[in-house]
Parts: C-alpha cells; structure tokens; sequence
C-alpha cells in the first residue's frame, strides 16, 4: 500500500524530481489537462478524482515521507493546475500564463494559503493549492473574457 500511495501522491514520481518538484507536478497536471480538455464533463471529473485522491491519501504520506507537506507529495500541483484553467478559453498563451500565475501563487502562498498550508493532513496539504489555483482561474476568467474578448 505504501508504493501505492507514494505512486498517487508523486504523481507517478514526478515528486520525486531533484529539480523543482511542485513544478514537475503542475507539469503533470498540464499532461492531465491536454488529454482531457476538449470534454468538459471528463475534465471536470478528472479534477474532482484528482481531489479525491489527494484528500485520501496525502495524509498518509506525510506519514510515510515522515515530513508535513513534503516535497515529494505534488497531486496537490496537479490538481491545482487543472483547476486553474478549467473553464478557461484554450489557447496557448492562456495555458502558459495559467501555468505561470498558478505556480506563482503556489509559491507566494497568499493569503488565506500561507495559513491553511499549516493545518496538518490532507487537506491542508490540498486547500492551500487549491486556492492558488482559484486565484488563477478567476484572473484568467477575466482576462480571456472581459479583457481580450472585447477588444
């Protein structure tokens, strides 16, 4: 069960990566998105099983990684990607700016993300990016369909 588990939360081991990690998991949220984008109703799925999962099982990680929040746990990253352009209008300068804005917030932890961040378990491991990814969509929201759409 701990391979399992460790498979889930990496992300397929993307969390393991030397080199920027939550990165690498928005990355494999990015791969997710790509796949599933062009059917809103699989999307919206994939998002809401990608929670599940990272609800289920992020605690034990931390368990198992004997470290909160560790860097090796990303589905967070994923999801949060995938949430950050859901609904979005595809193009890919929406996909690069969501990826940029989502792993700056991600990173910045504004507020209320810097405090759900220290809750203990899953969903403190979940909400914090979640939010991020809330921030994101509701900037890209505006900018692909007030900005850019009247112009």
């Amino acid at each position: 069960m701990r391979k399992r588990i460790k498979l889930v939360t990496s992300f397929f081991y993307l969390g393991h990566s030397p080199f920027m990690p939550g990165t690498m998991g928005s990355l494999g949220g990015l791969i997710v998105y790509f796949l599933v984008r062009e059917n809103e109703l699989l999307y919206a799925f994939s998002i809401l099983f990608l929670f599940t999962l990272g609800v289920l099982f992020a605690g034990e990680a931390e368990k198992i990684y004997k470290h909160k929040d560790a860097r090796m746990i990303v589905i967070d990253e994923a999801t949060g990607m995938l949430l950050s352009l859901f609904f979005v209008p595809f193009s890919m300068f929406s996909v690069i700016l969501g990826f940029f804005l989502f792993r700056v917030f991600d990173i910045l932890k504004p507020p209320p993300c810097k405090r759900i961040e220290r809750k203990t378990g899953a969903l403190g491991i979940m909400f914090d990016d979640i939010i991020a990814a809330l921030y994101t969509n509701l900037i890209l929201q505006v900018i692909f369909r007030v900005f850019i759409r009247s112009s």
